[in-house]
């Protein structure tokens, strides 16, 4: 006899119900069956430094990281990421108690909003924002509450009164992005600065998402939020390997709090997926340790991407904000006489054999977000100068 099963309920959770295939699924499924240039997903098309490739090889013919690593991650990965953080920004942590390894950033997101935040909580966000936070929000039953980051004189800037306004009694948590995708803005001092006051004022918890730390372009610089005062006792920050050194399949990301924060992280990660990337986080100990001209010629590279990517979209109509972080570039498609970013995503491939993403998926106000659009270029300079004469001959 056949399992009894209820028709009125549906069977994947209430909270999620909004989150189906994600974009990037879509679209990158598109460029494999057009043939497309992907300028979609931000993932490399070559891999990173061969020492930190050969340094995971090792570690798996060593038999180091193919059994399970210790649960907060290996040492010498929290050793290095100490180290790190020292060094880059004079922030002190202990390795032992204040950092925490994860399966990615993507990860880190999800642990410390599931630990942090209760149903019932409001957590304010930069809007527009990475998918991840959405669904993560949703998962620990809190209330998403968007700032909207607007066009202003060729880059996306927050409004601070704005995001005063958006604190309120049932405010838990901050969830800011700096370096910020999908707009390429970077926080400055006074912007920082301006969230840390608030956030102290309010008594708040922050969880700060830096993955785009080394890729800040231009005269931006990027300072951690837990540098300023009042700050290193109610951050949460988060990092990741995989847009630093190209090695986005690895997934080794992790945080750095005081050990309250982190002890409250690993309490969820450890029901999430216990460990992972075990030979990789050797890896990624040494990668840390490249000297500065590693991280200055990896910026300086992506620089040089960003300004053939920049050039070649504004020569094709396009309006561009040109991006002073991340490797992803926001344009305006109304100058082409457009206005829907999804349908002109879904014919792009198409029309001009190249794959974007639309802005509108990452806004809770999808009308705000329908003209924009988004290119990622993370990718060979010959592919990018393909992907431009495709664009302008579209």
């Amino acid at each position: 006899m056949a399992a009894m099963t209820s028709s009125a309920r549906p069977h994947l959770n209430r909270r999620l119900a909004g989150f189906g295939t994600t974009i990037f699924a879509e679209m990158s499924a598109l460029a494999l069956s057009t043939g497309s240039i992907n300028l979609g997903q931000g993932f490399p098309d070559t891999d990173g430094p061969e020492e930190v490739r050969e340094a995971a090889v090792r570690a798996l013919r060593d038999g180091r990281g193919n059994q399970y690593p210790p649960g907060p991650g290996i040492p010498e990965l929290r050793t290095a990421i100490a180290a790190h953080q020292r060094r880059r920004y004079g922030l002190d942590h202990d390795p032992d108690t204040e950092v925490l390894v994860t399966a990615g950033a993507t990860e880190a997101i999800a642990a410390a909003l599931l630990a942090l935040v209760e149903p019932g909580d409001e957590v304010v966000a930069l809007e527009p924002y990475y998918d991840s936070y959405a669904a993560s929000i949703a998962m620990a039953g809190g209330t998403r509450v968007p700032v909207t980051l607007r066009p202003h004189e060729g880059s996306f800037r927050l409004d601070l009164d704005e995001l005063r306004a958006a604190v309120t009694g049932r405010t838990r948590l901050l969830l800011i992005n700096t370096p910020h995708n999908p707009t390429g803005t970077v926080l400055t001092r006074a912007e920082l600065a301006a969230i840390a006051e608030l956030a102290v004022e309010r008594d708040l918890l922050v969880v700060t998402d830096e993955v785009y730390e080394h890729l800040v372009f231009d005269d931006a610089e990027h300072l951690p939020l837990a540098s300023f005062p009042g700050m290193r006792e109610r951050t949460v920050t988060i990092g990741s390997a995989g847009k630093t050194f190209s090695f986005t399949g690895w997934k080794v990301g992790w945080v750095t709090a005081v050990p309250e924060l982190v002890s409250a992280v690993r309490s969820v990660k450890q029901f999430l997926t216990y460990v992972s990337a075990g030979p990789f986080q050797y890896a990624v100990a040494e990668a840390l340790a490249l000297p500065d001209a590693y991280f200055e010629e990896f910026r300086r590279s992506m620089l040089a991407r960003r300004d053939i990517l920049a050039q070649g979209l504004a020569e094709a109509g396009f309006e561009v904000f040109r991006p002073t972080g991340t490797y992803f570039i926001t344009t305006d498609i109304r100058p082409l006489g457009e206005k829907d970013g999804f349908a002109f995503c879904r014919s792009l491939p198409r029309r001009a054999g190249v794959v974007a993403i639309p802005n509108a998926v990452f806004y809770d106000d999808r009308e705000a977000g329908a003209p924009f659009v988004r290119f990622a270029f993370c990718k060979r300079e010959e592919v990018l100068r393909e992907a431009v004469e495709r664009l302008r001959a579209m």
